[in-house]
């Protein structure tokens, strides 16, 4: 930094900056004899977080870019040129710097210290008015940004949350839709060699109820890993002895039915001696295509619940008014869009829910973002190993009450009362904007609600607070 002769002229460029719009010459005049005219060269720093705000800067000539710690990173936000104020300003509470500035080229500065702050307010009120309305325009427009960039990374947490649920389902799908119509193709050629057979309406009345039978019987006993070997093994050497071809794949799909020997028996004897070989092959067939079909349709089933788990979460399809909602239907919406993160950290989730919690009035889709955002920063705390999410609800003092519990590290001290300050974040660059806290804290307020943080090693609690 070096501070430099002002320019004759100086008057006359600051006159045209939209800042002074209406400030009389005097009053800019007395801006410039009172200020310090810097120089500062490409990549100086002339505003440093943590440092004591002292001084406005306005910027005269050249461009400066403003910088803001993420954790352990940088995160650059925008660039400003000529006419553009920062740092400290008239009336304001601010005690430290809150970020840094950085000059991109060379870049002049006027630096006005803020014991002249008194006396600029009582030289021209405009002036002061101006500098005070141009900094909290601009503190409002960079507050929206970053609101905005909160949004469209809850977005993308949302949609690579649904795309991740939603791929299972589909994969399978499309796979029992494969393997359907492969097993389709191959009807015609079973159906020829049944057909040959001349099996009668009373033996084709005895096989299916046969199958029917086992498929009325309801959920099928999950049997262990050697009595299912001992089971299938009893099978293969009775389809060997009756000379039926690819025995290993329809033994499994008879037992994935509940088909043991004495079934097998039993469609022997209800084919009278005719040759089982194609009989057996048609059967696996059917049961097989019964699978699929019902592995389709589950997938459906599922594909299903995750899109209304979607409407129930966004509650588009409501009225954006306050409703009376279940906060447990609005928690499991939330939960299934963060399945994924779940099961990559292997979390365990225990929801420990008030079955007699009354239905809460609310903004459901604003409140579904607390919970959300809440969820997603302990599954960020919680530990790679042994993680544990704990939800807990309950009523008190006519108040509805949601705990968040994690196991993770804890918040430091030091660092607790900040959390929910606009753009604070421990978090690395790309991970978080630092406006989710403030985000939740500002929609339970609108909710005439409270939020509460309690943290110590092994044990974090944000606890939210409606009325009821």
């Amino acid at each position: 930094m070096k501070i430099i002769d002002k320019h004759p002229d100086l008057l006359a460029t600051l006159s045209k900056f939209d800042i002074f719009d209406g400030v009389a010459p005097e009053a800019i005049q007395w801006l410039i004899d009172h200020a310090e005219y810097r120089l500062y060269h490409d990549a100086e720093t002339f505003l440093k977080s943590e440092e004591p705000a002292e001084h406005m800067f306005l910027t005269v000539k050249g461009t400066y870019l403003l910088r803001f710690r993420q954790g352990n990173e940088f995160r650059d936000i925008n660039e400003s040129g000529s006419g553009s104020v920062t740092g400290l300003l008239p009336f304001s509470r601010m005690k430290k710097y809150t970020g840094y500035g950085i000059a991109v080229n060379d870049l002049e500065i006027l630096a006005l210290h803020r014991d002249c702050f008194v006396e600029m307010a009582r030289v021209s009120y405009e002036l002061t008015q101006n500098l005070v309305a141009t900094m909290s325009s601009r503190i409002k427009t960079f507050t929206e940004q970053r609101l905005q960039e909160e949004k469209l990374m809850s977005l993308g947490k949302l949609s690579a949350g649904l795309a991740h649920e939603l791929n299972n389902p589909a994969a399978a799908l499309v796979r029992s839709a494969d393997e359907l119509y492969q097993r389709l193709h191959q009807s015609p050629e079973r159906f020829k060699s049944i057909i040959t057979m001349r099996v009668t309406p009373e033996e084709t009345d005895a096989l299916n109820e046969i199958l029917f039978a086992k498929a009325r019987q309801g959920p099928i006993k999950e049997l262990s890993l050697l009595e299912r070997e001992d089971c299938k093994d009893e099978l293969l050497d009775w389809f060997e002895d009756h000379d039926v071809d690819n025995a290993d794949d329809i033994a499994e799909t008879f037992l994935d039915f509940g088909l043991h020997l004495s079934d097998a028996e039993a469609m022997k004897a209800a084919l009278n001696g005719k040759e089982l070989n194609a009989m057996m092959w048609w059967i696996e067939s059917t049961l097989s295509m019964e699978r699929l079909v019902q592995e389709i349709r589950e997938s459906a089933d599922r594909i299903g619940s995750l899109v209304g788990s979607v409407k129930v979460y966004t509650h588009m399809d409501q009225s954006q008014d306050l409703q009376p909602s279940d906060l447990h239907e609005g928690i499991r919406s939330s939960m299934i869009m963060l399945k994924h993160q779940f099961k990559e950290k292997g979390i365990q989730v225990i929801k420990d829910f008030d079955p007699e919690m009354p239905l809460v009035k609310v903004f459901p889709g604003q409140i579904n973002q607390v919970w959300t955002n809440l969820i997603d920063n302990a599954i960020d705390a919680i530990p790679a190993t042994n993680g544990v999410l704990k939800v807990r609800t309950y009523t008190k003092n006519h108040k509805a009450i949601v705990d968040i519990i994690d196991n993770g590290a804890g918040i430091p001290e030091t660092v607790l009362n900040k959390i929910f300050d606009p753009f604070f974040t421990t978090k690395e660059v790309g991970k978080g904007t630092g406006m989710g806290l403030e985000i939740t804290r500002r929609i339970v307020l609108k909710h005439h609600g409270e939020i509460n943080v309690k943290s110590k090693p092994g044990e974090t609690i944000f606890t939210v607070c409606l009325p009821l």
